[in-house]
C-alpha cells in the first residue's frame, strides 16, 4: 500500500468524495449470514454499488461443518468469479482471502473481523493481508498485531434501529421481571470464545452483594431487528469473551445509553472511553464490584454521545474510500 493508515482516527473526513455509484465489487465471505455484513451489503447497495457474494458452501459432506473440500470448492469458484467484470475483490474474514490474493484481475481489499487475526487460523489472515492492496482492521489491537499497514474501520452501528426505549415498555414485551436486575449477555451460552461460565460467576458474586435478585438473560436465535428491544429492557450488558475485534453488542448498547462491565478486550477500553456509567477491567473480583456499582446506581449511560462517529453511514463512507484508493492505487 502507499502510504499507512493505522492510525487514521474513524472520524476523521474522507479524503475523497467521487461518487460510489458504479463501483463494481466481488465480495468473498465465509459467513454471508452476519448481520453487520448483511447491513454492509444492504448499505453499498443503497448507493449504487454492485456487489456479487460468493461464499463458502454449507458443510457438503454431511457433518453439518464445514470440511477441507468444501473451501477448496469456495477457493475455485472465487478465483473463477474473480475473471468478471469488476473494480475491486474484497474479502471478509481472513479465511476467504486467499483466492482474492492470489487473483490477478483486479485490486485487492482485505478485512479482517477479529479471529480470523488473534485466533486459530491468524496465520492465515496475516499471510493475505501482506498482498492485499488495501487492508481493514476492527481496532488498533488488531492493527499492531500486523506487519503492514492498514485502515481501522469497526463495523458501523445504524442508529436509527438502535436508539433509547422506555426499559417498562421493553422488559414487558419480553416478559422480565420488573422487580429483578436484568444483567444481559448477548450470545448463546454455548459460544466457548463468549465466556459464559465467567459472566455466571460474576453475576452469581455480585448477587451476594445485593438485596435484589439478578437475572442473566442470554440471547440466541433472536432476530438481530429485535435486539434493541433486549438492550434497552436490560440494566447493564455484561461482556466476558477471551477474544474480539470490535463486538457489536457494546457499540449497540453504547447507542441505546445502556451501561456495560466488559473484560479488556478488543477495542473495547477505547470505546468506552469516557462513557458513563461503564467499566473495563480484567479480573473477576473488579468486574463484580463495578457491576454491583452500576447496578446500586441505577442510571442509563451517556453511550450514544460517544458512538456517533461509528454510526453506519460514516462506516460505509470509510470503506468506500478505500476501495477507490485501491481502485487508483
Amino acid at each position: 500500500m502507499s502510504e499507512s493508515t493505522t492510525t487514521q482516527p474513524e472520524s476523521a473526513e474522507s479524503e475523497t468524495k467521487r461518487d460510489p455509484s458504479g463501483l463494481r465489487v466481488l465480495s468473498l465471505v465465509t459467513n454471508h449470514r452476519a448481520r453487520f455484513y448483511l447491513q454492509q451489503l444492504d448499505s453499498l447497495r443503497d448507493r449504487g454499488v454492485r456487489v456479487d457474494v460468493v461464499t463458502v458452501p454449507d458443510g457438503t459432506s454431511g457433518s453439518g461443518s464445514r470440511q477441507p473440500l468444501d473451501y477448496a470448492r469456495f477457493y475455485a469458484a472465487a478465483l473463477w468469479a474473480s475473471r468478471g467484470d469488476y473494480d475491486v475483490v474484497h474479502a471478509n474474514y481472513g479465511l476467504s482471502a486467499p483466492p482474492a490474493v492470489l487473483q490477478w484481475f483486479h485490486p485487492t481489499v482485505v478485512s479482517l473481523w477479529g479471529s480470523d487475526l488473534l485466533g486459530t487460523y491468524g496465520a492465515v489472515g496475516r499471510w493475505a493481508a501482506r498482498f492485499a492492496d488495501e487492508v481493514i482492521v476492527m481496532s488498533e489491537e488488531m492493527a499492531a498485531e500486523l506487519d503492514c499497514d492498514c485502515h481501522v474501520i469497526a463495523h458501523g452501528i445504524d442508529l436509527d434501529r438502535f436508539r433509547p426505549e422506555p426499559q417498562a415498555a421493553c422488559q414487558a414485551e419480553l416478559g422480565w421481571d420488573p422487580e429483578s436486575v436484568q444483567v444481559l449477555f448477548p450470545y448463546p451460552p454455548d459460544r466457548d470464545v463468549k465466556n459464559y461460565p465467567r459472566a455466571e460467576r460474576i453475576v452469581e458474586a455480585a448477587a451476594a452483594e445485593l438485596d435484589r435478585g439478578i437475572e442473566l438473560q442470554t440471547v440466541s436465535g433472536v432476530p438481530h431487528e429485535e435486539m434493541p428491544t433486549y438492550m434497552n429492557a436490560a440494566d447493564v450488558l455484561l461482556l466476558t469473551s477471551h477474544r474480539e475485534g470490535s463486538p457489536n453488542s457494546v457499540k449497540e448498547a453504547m447507542a441505546c445509553n445502556l451501561p456495560v462491565v466488559s473484560v479488556d478486550v478488543g477495542d473495547v477500553e477505547e470505546r468506552l472511553a469516557g462513557v458513563e456509567p461503564s467499566a473495563v477491567h480484567t479480573d473477576d473480583s473488579a468486574l463484580t464490584d463495578s457491576l454491583v456499582e452500576i447496578i446500586r446506581r441505577g442510571e442509563r449511560s451517556n453511550g450514544r454521545k460517544r458512538i456517533s462517529e461509528i454510526s453506519q453511514t460514516r462506516q460505509i463512507d470509510r470503506l468506500v474510500d478505500v476501495y477507490q484508493r485501491a481502485v487508483l492505487a
